[in-house]
């Protein structure tokens, strides 16, 4: 051993961490063999009893207070543990609606929540503690450091070569989350590798005497790795090397799939929902307890020798739990064609996936549109057979030679032989040619085994895989007044200590937040760093953009500085960009900006706003004129009538005024906010106008930026008092609310709040004092709309601010107020948020009780038909939306009411809003280009 091996850690750990079982593999250097061996785990089997397993199931179980005996979830290292993971957590806690969190991996990958925001369970019962994805995942990777610390306590995890696995289609900001929930898990160093690369290393390892008996220079290796929650799909070519041997080339990977053995259990779970309901749907505590049974109906009838049928048995619903239970028989045939026709039918090369919205949103996850998982490979490989092509050393165009199924969906002979004869149809120009397939004899512990095999590559010992990126990064220009896209690193670039710069030069504002919109494509892999072409959003997809604020040395000094953008690969797959002053040493990192994408669920900024109209400088300056007209220092100007004013001397409508127009008065008031002093008619209108300019708080790069400079310079603090003014203020909160951070938004309600519950529990009980907001003045009103308009206040102070205004809503002395109550109510309890998380929303039963209520109002009123519409609007997710008893009841009343029949259609169908009652969710019209959900 040499003296570098003698001061490296003596173990390398491979980890998967999977969606479904996470299982751990590990070398230990000090021996002369230096085999790869199992981690068998210990965990909870079931209460009090700890066993080892050689997986451990990625679930989580909080059991309630005095549910167990004292000790039920002690483990040798932990006595005072108030939740289980692994097995007794699966086992136990499907059985136990509320309190079992599970797919964390899929929504760690979710865009459509806030992934740090403590959302799991979906919908989880009231007195659970609530995780976040990132929460839970590090909660898995500290259960398995702790049970090694135990067993090793000489050579702490944290300690060891730890390789963590991750899809190959995960992009930098699940990368980057895993990472963080690594070092949150209390393993601070991590390298990663994605999964399909270890599934290969797995088998070289398990054939390190005799692989190079079964590949050959110029094939192509498929590699399909199928697992609980996604789909990889990932190309190696096998290359000829030096003395006779041969070189792996990793050189495609599919787009991420959210699709897998997860959609399997739902879609017979909807089957056999309709056997047990026909035309209707289970309530949720059924539907909680069918998902895992039909994923174990799904392994029985797809496994060796399954029975003819099977029957299901649930409990029953209501009031009938003991005694009431249902059950249906499903056929093995029935079986065959749900899934396997469904999920693998028999399509051409040609073929490509659907894109219309998946049906499968029971878990709030984003599924694939599509479940058909053969579409998805045949334009896999119909796309990179051009990559093939390119290859000199490949021997057939497009047409994979061996395939090496890894995941648990490749458990099932079935599965596996419909695949295989796919690709045999596909590309079989004689009668006797097939893929060879590749031996995996353990599906479960493939990847934590391959994973433990890289580490040891990386220390110089085993087959290496030549991985380089497998995309392409752009960044988004202009040419010629159109978005184009430069080439920032190529695909397979390998990772690499220096930073590269692309050879063209930008011109960088500082002094303020720069922000570049950054594209990526799995499939355009022969383009070149600083090549430029046109945006294809067919070949293209968004990522969060880069951006930072290049400070110069006087902090508030604004200006520019040329520059080029520099990239560099890091040797854990993420992605580092930089910026570097051409005539001077200065740098700055550029960063993603992974607010966009972790913190709620609205889209990566990709210049959507913009591209509804970039003006002219001579427009800006034109209205920057009339601006400070009024509020410049050299004032001559009353503030009546400003808007029509600007209108006029840019000769435009304010509603045609498009957000980078907006944008830049919003500059222009900032810049002359001392003129808001001269008299509380200028303050009210600097305020309004502001708020108008920098509406709905997102949607233009660097947006987030603009509403912390609006709040840190007003802040509530208004220079003039009066109800006037400070309704003023309360519109701009509203109008922005969508940019501010949930802290910001609390802290803002917090200064209203105490009022408003003074005043309910004077009216409710007859005790106290009543608050300020009493009476139907101007203000008041825009109380409620700002309230109303906060989504990512808490849930449980949304119930309350709801359960205010319902209580309020029918006293006489609460008419003036009524139409801004309505509205509040519609949007705290509406089914679609605007542009929070969907983890905000509220529960259906909350807003259930609140319909019983508002019917009790005039329904005829437009107010009560709008609220109504929007509490009971239909999604397809079985956990936000209503009953359908209730909805149907919402749709009599709004038929009773001669309600619009849009409103109606919603309800009853669902569907996105148009202009018009998009403006009614927002409160006002949207400025052009920008629209919500």
């Amino acid at each position: 051993m040499s003296t570098d091996e003698k001061e490296q850690p003596r173990f390398v750990v491979g980890i998967d961490l999977g969606t479904t079982n996470s299982a751990v593999n590990y070398v230990d250097t000090e021996v002369d063999d230096r085999k790869i061996l199992t981690f068998a785990v210990p965990q909870l089997v079931a209460a009090g009893e700890v066993e080892r397993r050689e997986t451990l199931p990625s679930f989580h179980y909080e059991p309630a207070s005095g549910e167990l005996t004292d000790g039920g979830l002690d483990l040798p290292w932990d006595s005072e543990s108030k939740y289980a993971v692994g097995v007794f957590a699966r086992d136990h806690g499907r059985a136990v609606p509320g309190r079992l969190v599970e797919s964390a991996k899929s929504w760690l990958c979710h865009s459509g929540v806030d992934r740090r925001a403590n959302l799991l369970p979906w919908h989880g019962a009231p007195d659970v503690e609530s995780l976040s994805p990132v929460d839970a995942s590090a909660r898995y990777l500290g259960h398995v450091r702790q049970a090694w610390d135990h067993e090793f306590p000489k050579s702490p995890l944290a300690e060891q070569d730890v390789v963590l696995t991750i899809p190959a289609s995960f992009d930098e900001v699940a990368r980057e989350l895993t990472v963080t929930a690594a070092r949150q898990a209390g393993l601070p160093k991590v390298v990663l590798i994605e999964e399909p690369q270890a599934a290969f290393y797995s088998w070289v390892y398990g054939h390190r005497d005799d692989w190079e008996d079964h590949v050959s220079p110029g094939q192509t290796i498929l590699i399909c790795d199928i697992g609980g929650g996604t789909s990889d799909l990932t190309l190696i070519h096998v290359r000829p090397a030096a003395d006779d041997k041969v070189q792996f080339h990793r050189v495609a990977v599919g787009d991420h799939l959210m699709l897998g053995g997860d959609n399997l259990d739902l879609a017979l779970a909807h089957a056999i929902e309709q056997k047990l309901k026909p035309g209707g749907k289970l309530e949720p505590r059924q539907w909680s307890v069918l998902v895992p049974t039909c994923r174990h109906v799904k392994e029985t009838m797809l496994g060796e020798d399954p029975p003819k049928s099977y029957t299901v048995n649930l409990p029953g619903s209501g009031r009938k739990l003991i005694g009431g239970g249902i059950q249906a028989e499903i056929t093995r045939d029935e079986v065959v064609e749900i899934l396997v026709n469904g999920f693998l039918p028999n399509v051409k090369l040609t073929a490509k996936p659907q894109k219309r919205q998946s049906g499968f949103q029971e878990f709030g996850l984003p599924y694939a549109a599509d479940p058909a998982i053969t579409r998805y490979l045949a334009s896999f490989l119909k796309t990179h057979a051009d990559a093939t092509e390119a290859d000199a050393d490949a021997t057939n165009s497009g047409r994979p030679d061996i395939v090496l199924f890894n995941g648990g969906f490749f458990a099932s002979p079935i599965l596996r032989e419909r695949l295989l004869a796919s690709l045999t149809d596909w590309f079989n120009d004689d009668d006797d040619w097939s893929p060879q397939v590749l031996d995996n004899k353990r599906l479960d512990l493939a990847v934590a085994r391959g994973a433990a095999y890289f580490g040891m590559v990386r220390r110089g010992v085993g087959v290496k895989i030549v991985a380089g990126l497998a995309r392409s990064y752009y960044i988004g220009v202009e040419r010629e007044g159109q978005p184009a896209a430069l080439c920032l690193i190529a695909a397979g670039t390998e990772p690499s200590a220096e930073t590269k710069a692309i050879d063209q030069q930008f011109e960088v504002l500082t002094g303020e937040p720069v922000q570049f919109p950054i594209h990526v494509s799995g499939t355009r892999l022969t383009d070149k760093p600083g090549q430029l072409i046109a945006i294809d959003e067919e070949q293209m997809s968004s990522l969060p953009p880069i951006r930072t604020v290049l400070q110069s040395k006087k902090k508030a000094e604004q200006g520019s500085v040329q520059a080029q953008i520099a990239t560099r690969l890091t040797e854990i797959g993420t992605l580092e960009m930089w910026c570097h002053q051409v005539d001077g040493n200065k740098r700055w990192q550029l960063q993603f900006d992974v607010r966009s994408a972790t913190e709620t669920d609205r889209d990566a900024h990709v210049g959507t706003a913009e591209q509804s109209g970039i003006v002219d400088s001579e427009m800006i300056e034109t209205a920057a004129g009339v601006i400070a007209s009024v509020f410049g220092k050299k004032a001559d100007q009353k503030p009546g009538g400003l808007p029509k004013r600007i209108g006029e001397a840019i000769e435009q409508s304010r509603d045609d005024w498009s957000p980078s127009l907006l944008r830049s008065m919003w500059a222009s008031l900032i810049e002359n906010e001392a003129g808001r002093k001269h008299s509380k008619n200028h303050e009210a209108r600097w305020l309004n106008l502001l708020g108008f300019c920098l509406r709905p708080g997102f949607g233009m790069a660097a947006d987030d930026w603009r509403v912390e400079h609006t709040y840190r310079t007003v802040r509530g603090k208004l220079i003039h008092g009066g109800p006037a003014t400070a309704a003023e203020w309360r519109i701009l909160c509203r109008r922005i609310a969508g940019g501010f951070t949930p802290g910001k938004q609390n802290e803002i309600a917090s200064s209203v709040l105490p009022a408003i519950r003074q005043l309910h529990k004077q009216m409710t009980t007859g005790r106290g004092k009543g608050g300020q907001y009493a009476s139907g003045n101007h203000e008041a009103s825009e109380v409620w709309r700002m309230l109303g308009s906060f989504e990512l206040l808490r849930r449980d102070l949304q119930q309350q601010i709801g359960n205010m205004i319902l209580d309020f809503a029918p006293r006489p002395r609460f008419e003036p107020l009524l139409p801004a109550l309505l509205w509040a109510i519609g949007r705290i309890g509406s089914r679609v948020p605007v542009y929070g998380p969907l983890n905000t929303v509220l529960p259906p039963h909350v807003v259930g009780e609140w319909i019983e209520e508002l019917r009790g109002l005039d329904c005829t009123d437009p107010g009560v038909q709008f609220a109504l519409m929007q509490m009971s609007r239909r999604t397809q997710d079985r956990y936000r939306d209503l009953p359908d008893s209730v909805r149907a009841d919402v749709v009599r009343e709004l038929d009773n009411g001669d309600a619009p029949s849009r409103f109606i259609e919603l309800v009853e169908n669902g569907g996105e809003l148009d202009s018009t009652e998009a403006g009614l969710v927002f409160g006002e019209k949207l400025p052009v280009g920008l629209k919500i959900k």
